[in-house]
């Protein structure tokens, strides 16, 4: 029985069959699943496979040369997840689930979270500390990272830490970039969130403000060499909800953290604004830098923009720049040592 070249080529490379800028998904059976990605915001748009031989169903997007997409079929009658026997690179979403990814030609994982022999490395140690009624929970986790040099340094608080060290891989990427010296070397706070109320605690909460500034920093001073934040400004660091949080951080305690980096910050929705967007408008502007990165095919690149638009009207000093990904700590891996370099490189 002869088999359609498609298939033929997606058994041998895998799928999707990356053709140019065209990626086409494989899928063999008697009926065709859905296709959600982060293109088409996932359940928000699942895309319809057309039939192209018998039990054989495709798919084809334009991507651009360096993307890199995460995916997943879905059971069209039951709404159960159908793995990809096709392609057995798989990602833990974060949210329960897995999803299948592939990178286009020119599209490549960041050298930078690869441990090299021989580099001095930093530490990591476990922690916690008392929330003192500022967050849910009488403890939260803190992760607390001491680079591989002597002397004092600054600190950067990171929102959402656990998963930017197990997902991001946060430590090794800023390891690998102090031994190569394209930034000066800082400490890091990697801080738990919440749980199920991580919306409640990252949607500008001065509750949080209060936690970072009352528990995580005394916690950090106790266990690391920091320079005050009167020598140099401390950092925030987060994605999301955290991206949000960090700049509404720096906007609320400017002389504490002077550097911001705002990965993907959810920064409004079509029916209203955060308080973030007054702080902005109508405060007076602080003296703080500011990183934002946006991932070309999620559905927050618009707000994104706007609030670039409107930290760039307001004379704010930010930066701005947009890859070819999604809302996943894979496309926030593979960009954020621009934003360390921009906000943290030497001198």
């Amino acid at each position: 029985m002869r088999i359609h070249p498609l298939l033929a080529l997606a058994r041998q490379v895998g799928n999707p069959v990356i053709e140019g800028d065209v990626a086409t998904f494989i899928w063999q059976g008697p009926t065709p699943p859905s296709l959600m990605d982060d293109f088409h915001n996932w359940d928000d748009a699942p895309q319809k496979m057309k039939r192209i031989g018998k039990e054989l169903w495709s798919y084809s997007i334009h991507l651009p040369e360096d993307a890199y997409l995460e995916y997943a079929f879905l059971d069209v009658q039951t709404g159960e997840r159908l793995d990809d026997p096709l392609n057995l690179n798989c990602v833990d979403n974060g949210v329960d689930n897995y999803n299948h990814f592939f990178y286009m030609p020119k599209g490549k994982p960041t050298p930078l979270i690869n441990t090299k022999r021989r580099r001095p490395r930093g530490t990591v140690t476990r922690s916690e500390v008392l929330t003192r009624d500022y967050a849910v929970g009488p403890k939260r986790t803190v992760y607390l990272y001491q680079p591989p040099v002597d002397g004092r340094v600054p600190l950067v608080v990171v929102y959402d830490g656990p998963d930017y060290l197990r997902r991001g891989k946060l430590n090794v990427i800023v390891d690998n970039l102090i031994a190569e010296g394209r930034i000066r070397p800082f400490a890091m706070a990697l801080v738990e969130n919440g749980g199920q109320a991580r919306t409640l605690e990252y949607s500008c909460a001065e509750a949080t403000l209060g936690f970072v500034k009352e528990c995580v920093i005394p916690l950090a001073k106790e266990n690391l060499p920091l320079l005050s934040s009167r020598d140099e400004p401390y950092g925030v660091i987060g994605a999301s909800l955290g991206g949000l949080m960090a700049l509404y951080t720096g906007m609320r305690l400017p002389k504490l953290f002077g550097k911001v980096l705002s990965q993907s910050g959810a920064f409004g929705t079509p029916e209203y604004h955060f308080a973030l967007v007054d702080l902005i408008r109508y405060a007076p502007r602080p003296d703080i830098d500011i990183w934002m990165d946006s991932g070309c095919f999620e559905w927050l690149l618009e707000p994104n923009r706007k609030m670039y638009s409107l930290l760039k009207k307001k004379e704010y000093e930010v930066t701005y720049r947009e890859f070819s990904g999604g809302h996943n700590y894979t496309a926030w891996r593979n960009d954020i040592s621009h934003g360390l370099k921009m906000l943290f490189g030497k001198k």
